[in-house]
This record gives C-alpha cells, structure tokens and sequence, in this order.
C-alpha cells in the first residue's frame, strides 16, 4: 500500500469526524475508530468498538481509547491504536464503481499473542424516510473452525452478512435465557509469530433472496484485493485529467486537490443512475447520514466547480438527474432521499420545496456548455431547458419582472421577520438565468427567445437596481414584500450576483466594504446576516452562522468587484478549512462567534469543498471559458509573494491546457501549452488576444502596489481578531486600502512595488513589509493607508 503524497496525517482529535465513500457505500465515523457502515440506502451497522486481552496480562484492554493516529489519503483512511504491547491499524475504503459490499482492514502488530473483540451494534436501518423492519437479529452460523452472522430483519428481502476469517462469536445467548440484548462480537484470536503479515478484513455485504451467505462472503474476501486496487488505481490516476495548481503555496495546491476529492466522494449510484449528494455527516442514532441525498441546488452550484476542474461527465450525470425528476411545468427538484422510490416521495414536502434550484440549472447548462462547448448536449435537453425557463418567466405575480418565493423558498428556509415574498438572492439568479438563456437560445436556434430573454434580462436587471438598492445605506435590501416594502436587513446574499461575471450591482461599493469588515467577516469565513442585526444569533441556520457557501460568494464577488485582498483572505479561509475537521473535506456551517463547525453541521459538504475551487480559478486565476471560440479569458490577482504559479489541464472543450504564470517586472507573463487551437484573452479587453496551437502568451500590467494577507485559522473556540481589509481603490496615481483590526495593536504584511518613487502614508515600509499601528481603543480600529505614484 504505497503512500500517497496527498495524504494527511494527525493525531487523532476527540468529536472529530472522518468520511470513506464510494458509489454505493460509505464509511461514516469520528476519530475515536468508531463509524457506522451504509451500504447504501442501508446502515447495516455502527458502534464500533474495540478491546484486547493480552496473554498473560490480566487487565483487558480498551483498544478504542488507545486511538493515536489517522492517516487521510485519497483512497484509503487509516486509524492507527498505539499500545505499549500492540499496534493496531484499522484500513478503511469503500469499493469504487458498482463493486457490491464493503471491508474494513485490520492490521495488527503484538508483542504478545492476544484476543482482539470488535463488537458493534447491528442497524439494519433504512435511509429516512423509508420505513425500517425492527430491531435486527444477529444470527451466528457456523462455517468450518469459523463462521459468520447474519443480521436479519423482519423483512425476509432484508438481510446483510457480517464476517472477519478466523473469528468466533461473542456471547451467544441460549434461547431458555431471559431476553436481554448482548453485544455482537467476533473475536479474533492473533499471534504474532503467524499472523504479523496478514490482513484481517471486517466484511460487509448484503445479501439478495435466497442466497448462500457462506459463498456470498467467500467471494467478498477473495475481491477485496481488486476492489482496493481497483480504489487505488483511480486515484493515482484522478489527477490524469483534471485540473491542479504548482504555486509557492503547497497548502493551497494541495486544498485545491482536496476539494476535487471531496468533490468526486458526493458521486452516489441510484440504480442505473449516478447523482451527486450534498454531503456526509454520521447519522448517530438517527437514519439519516448528514445530507446524502440528491439535491438541486447543492449539485448545481457544485457544478461550476466541477466544470472548471474539468470532469464534464459528472457535470452530465448531475443534469440529466435532474431533468429525469423535472417537473411537468418545468420546475426543477430540490431534494431525493435515496429512498424516495421506496415512499410516496411525491406527496412529501421536500421534492420541489425550492424556488432556486430552477434558474439555476439553466445558468449551469450554460457554464456546462461554456466550459465543454457540448452544444449537441443543450440540444439533446433543450426541452428541459426551454420549460424550466418559462417556468420562472409564470411565476411573477407583482408583474414587476421578477421570479418570486411564492414556488418555495428561495435562500433562506426561516426567517424571523416573516417569510420573504421576492429576495435579492432569487432576484440574481433570475436575471442571470435570464441572461443565459438568452445565449443558450441561440445556440439552439431559437433567435426570438434569445431576443425575448435578453429583454428579460435587462429589466430583471434594472428592477433590482430600482427596487432593492437603498441609496441611503448604500446597500440593497434582503428582501421585497408583497406590498412593496422591503425588509432592510443586511445580509450577504446580493454577493450571487457576480456569480455568472455578467451581472454587478451598480453603487456596491460600501456593501462590499462591509462584507469584508467585522460585521459580517469573522476569521473562518462570513456570516450570512449583519453582526448588528436584531435577531442576530451566531448558531443559527440561517441568522448569523458562517457557511463556506456563503464565504465562496462573496469572495468571488470580491474578486470581480476589485477587492482582492478580501477576497483572497475569505478564498484562503475556506481552502484552510480542508484540516479543520473532516480532514480533506470542507464542513457545513460554523458559528458566527466562535471558531467551531456547529454540531449539526455536515463534515464532508460537497458545495463548501466547491467554494474553494470557484474563487480559486474563477477569482484568484480569474479564468473564464468560452470553448466554442476555443478561448480561455483571464484576470488573474495573484498574491503579492508569488512569483509563478502553474495550472495544468485547464479544462477547454475537449482540450486541455498548462498555463504558465510568471512575473517579469511590473507585468505578468501568462503562458498557455496545448496541442489543440487556444487563444488567451484579457477578460477586459477582446483586443488583448492570443491564438494558435502549441504556444500562446498574453503579458498583463501589474498595479503599481500589490499587499497580501498571510493566513491561517485561529484555534478551535476562538473570536474574530484578524486584521480586515475593508477598503481597496486603485487608482492612476493612487492605491488606497483601509484597514480593520484591534485597538492597539500592530500588523505587518508582505507588499511588492511594481513602480519605483512610490511613497506611503499612513504606514510604514520596511524592505517588503509594510508596518501600521492601529490606535488605542477597546472596538475595532480603522487605519487608512495610501499609495502614491
């Protein structure tokens, strides 16, 4: 088992949890050893727990207490329990493709013969909502020296098959005993003169009618060197194709790398289908397994990361899942248990509860088509395409051009003041999925509704402007109410209207200013609501907690708006957040006053790990695609320490493409590599281009001042105290930055000059540090700074 160079080692931390999935199963647990196994929509069972008896040492051992070590690679994550006398390693993956079951490795090294007992509760839980069959029954059955349980439920199509070789079971209660539920367990006798070189599989599988448990686990134990192998190989190979960075910052390569991993691990298989789930937590003694259903909205906003990384094939399977399950008006779903075909799950609330999820799939249609230049593919689905449109175009009952939250909600699922009527949030995505509509029409030959969307677009865009902006607080408004008042508070969620890079809010620039500051910024990310708000509360859902969703909008906001240094601070929190807690993966949401996930939060969110790849090359790289005129656009805003920086198979059509980032005095040299036809162009200037296959460049001004703010997170539990930037104008003459940070104290960072004779106030420069003091006071301090040239 060769070690991967991704892969993260730490010693193990209490709570902490950790995610193994595939296709059909998964491995759910916290850093303890202890996990709960799905194969799926099944969780067979859960509370693990280890012990051991030493020969010859009369005290038995909690093995479980003694976990030491985890070891997180792509394909396999490894707890590692550390004894005076004994080592035991416990190899988790979970079998790519459609392999069938599931196997848990254990590796054992003893100073000592000894009896190790896994004992485990048997489950045999459906997914919720389907209905489960009772508590199940754990039946021994002996098979030579051996054996193997049976977990059998009351219903006769229900059963799994549990065996490690070599084992016998715990306590086997006679059935004149009086009822009482004893522990499952196989106990495994070890000697280390044997036994030091083998693998002891924990098998798992479950098992059809009629069949031969017996011959079913044979056959498991013989395919579980293909099935690692099988794992092994596809991750060696995962990198083949998709998109990776070389920067002088390997946390933030690696965190790239990372956040595509976690990204592929939400592929789940629905029958004959492959959808993408919003995300992984351990159900505990619930039936649900964090959000391991098939979303809308999460699996599109996903998408455009998925586009940019360049897996088109995913970004297919999650399109033609939706259309399957669309609606016969157009709308587009919301949520689908993997047990929806086994309830009435039209008749829940949960299938169309969203108003979102149906602008959105006609933006990511075009993200898709921008990214692969797959026309026959918007063709294939135009229909689909065409319904969920006018879908949103039916659904406007103030006649004020705008989609509205009477077909479910659009952002937030609560709301103190009462439930929005027409949020800013669905109001940009709206005209944004009216703007591409009007291109995909096009494309499909349809040039009087590309005429008709674009008409839509722009007077969904001058509403917004007109309806929602408060020219006295320099901010646009939560929401619109049914009477034509709005809700004033103060919240994030204009931010999705640079989503696209089509669409900006005209006058945002105090807004953004405020993003970026305490009352909305803390150091792991942004709350979705104003600090100042009434009903503020930091470990809400939607009232103040920090989601990574929410910092990757307004971080890519940021970028497209001009204020990259907070953009590359919130960028670097949520790319810093794949070792906070389920490591390689982004968590949920967190509290908006101190630094920890929430307990409800899933560890493993599919759109979190995806809101570090979008600001990333959207933002950081400033990559746009347009693969129908084989033409990749660019702004790129790399940190001021960065001399290079390299991105390899930039997705383009069906080509891919190394770009080449070097500074060579006060510009930026970018180089593209491709054997197929590539031009390079300014995002803000068409003139700027480059074409031609083999080697293409473009040589981009630098500004005459470049800052960078160095990041990490702060410790589990504590308060905002990193400095802010919460102002940045630049200027022909002049570069202006304000900044935030405690009364009294003192900040340095990295600055890089790209003209000579520029002069400061305001601070001071030492070699390439630039030094301020913030003045004495116990609330956060401002301290301007200015650049002149």
């Amino acid at each position: 088992m060769p070690r991967d160079p991704l892969t993260i080692t730490r010693a193990v931390q209490p709570n902490h949890p950790f995610t193994v999935a595939g296709e059909r199963a998964a491995i759910l647990g916290e850093q303890s050893g202890d996990f709960e196994a799905w194969l799926f929509p099944v969780k067979v069972l859960s509370k693990i727990h280890l012990t051991a008896e030493l020969k010859d040492y009369p005290v038995p051992i909690d093995v479980t207490a003694h976990a030491a070590a985890i070891e997180v690679a792509p394909a396999m994550t490894t707890i590692t329990y550390s004894h005076a006398a004994f080592t035991v390693r416990q190899r988790m993956f979970a079998p790519r493709g459609d392999a069938q079951g599931l196997a848990v490795l254990f590796e054992i090294q003893s100073a000592r013969p000894l009896t190790l007992t896994i004992a485990f509760r048997p489950d045999m839980q459906r997914m919720w909502p389907a209905p489960s069959f009772g508590t199940p029954n754990a039946e021994w059955v002996r098979q030579g020296a051996g054996g193997y349980y049976v977990l059998h439920t009351d219903n006769p199509e229900l059963s799994v098959a549990v065996a490690m070789p070599h084992t016998k079971p715990g306590v086997l209660a006679p059935y004149q005993e009086r009822p009482k539920t004893w522990p499952v367990e196989l106990k495994l006798a070890f000697d280390p003169a044997a036994d030091s070189a083998s693998f002891f599989p924990l098998l798992i599988t479950m098992l059809a009618p009629n069949a031969q448990p017996g011959s079913v686990l044979t056959a498991l134990n013989e395919r579980v060197p293909r099935m690692w192998q099988e794992r092994s190989d596809y991750y060696a190979h995962f990198f083949d194709t998709r998109l990776t960075a070389d920067t002088p910052d390997g946390n933030f390569d690696a965190a790239l790398r990372w956040a595509e991993l976690a990204i592929d691990e939400g592929k789940v298989r629905f029958h004959d289908e492959t959808g993408l789930i919003a995300g992984y937590y351990e159900s505990g003694d619930s039936a649900r397994p964090g959000f391991a259903w098939f979303f809308g909205r999460d699996s599109l906003w996903t998408s455009y990361a998925i586009n940019a990384y360049g897996d088109f094939e995913l970004t297919r399977h999650i399109l033609e899942f939706l259309i399957h399950r669309q609606r016969a008006d157009g709308k587009i779903m919301h949520e689908f248990s993997q047990t929806a075909d086994l309830v009435s799950w039209q008749t829940t609330p949960y299938f169309y509860a969203a108003a979102d999820a149906t602008p959105l799939f006609v933006m990511a249609m075009e993200d898709y088509v921008n990214a692969s230049g797959d026309v026959s593919f918007l063709k294939a689905n135009w229909n689909a395409v065409k319904n969920a449109h006018a879908f949103t175009r039916t659904h406007d009952s103030d006649a004020d051009g705008i989609y509205e939250n009477t077909e479910g909600t659009g952002w937030v699922e609560s709301w103190p003041p009462g439930m929005p009527h027409q949020e800013v949030y669905l109001a940009a995505l709206d005209q944004q999925s009216a703007d591409s509509m009007s291109r995909l029409a096009a494309l499909a030959g349809d040039p009087s509704l590309a005429q008709t969307a674009r008409r839509t677009a722009g007077l969904i865009q001058s509403a917004i402007e007109k309806e929602y902006l408060e020219p006295t607080e320099h901010f646009y408004a939560f929401s619109r109410n049914a009477d034509g008042t709005l809700d004033h508070t103060a919240t994030i969620f204009p931010a999705v209207a640079w989503w696209s890079g089509r669409l900006s809010l005209p006058d945002s620039e105090p807004m953004l200013n405020r993003w970026a500051s305490r009352e909305f910024s803390t150091d792991w990310g942004t709350r979705d609501v104003s600090g100042r708000t009434p009903f503020f509360d930091p470990i809400s859902y939607h009232q103040g907690s920090v989601w990574p969703l929410y910092t990757g909008w307004v971080s890519l906001a940021e970028y497209r708006g001009g204020h990259t240094l907070s953009a590359y601070a919130h960028l670097m929190q949520n790319a810093d957040l794949s070792w906070a807690q389920d490591l390689g993966a982004v968590t949920e949401l967190l509290s908006g006053e101190f630094f920890q996930p929430l307990g409800r939060s899933s560890s493993h969110q599919i759109w979190s790990s995806a809101m570090v790849v979008n600001p990333a090359l959207r933002g950081l790289f400033g990559l746009d695609w347009d693969a129908l005129r084989h033409t990749l656009r660019l702004a790129p805003h790399l940190p001021a320490t960065w001399d290079h920086a390299q991105l390899r198979n930039v997705p383009l059509g069906d080509a891919r493409v190394d770009l080449e980032f070097h500074r060579e005095g006060a510009a930026m040299r970018v180089q593209a590599h491709s054997s197929a036809n590539v031009c390079l162009a300014l995002q803000s200037s068409p003139r700027g281009r480059d074409c031609g296959a083999g080697n293409t460049e473009l040589l981009i001004p630098l500004p005459p001042v470049e800052l960078e703010l160095e990041h990490v997170l702060p410790l589990a539990g504590s308060e905002t105290s990193r400095v802010k930037v919460v102002g940045q104008r630049i200027s022909e003459s002049t570069a202006d930055f304000d900044f935030e940070g405690q009364g009294g104290s003192a900040f340095d960072c990295p600055i890089r000059l790209n003209r000579s004779g520029v002069r400061v106030t305001g601070a001071t420069m030492t070699g390439n540090r630039l030094q301020l003091v913030f003045p004495a006071g116990a609330n956060p301090q401002r301290v301007s700074v200015r650049f002149t040239y």
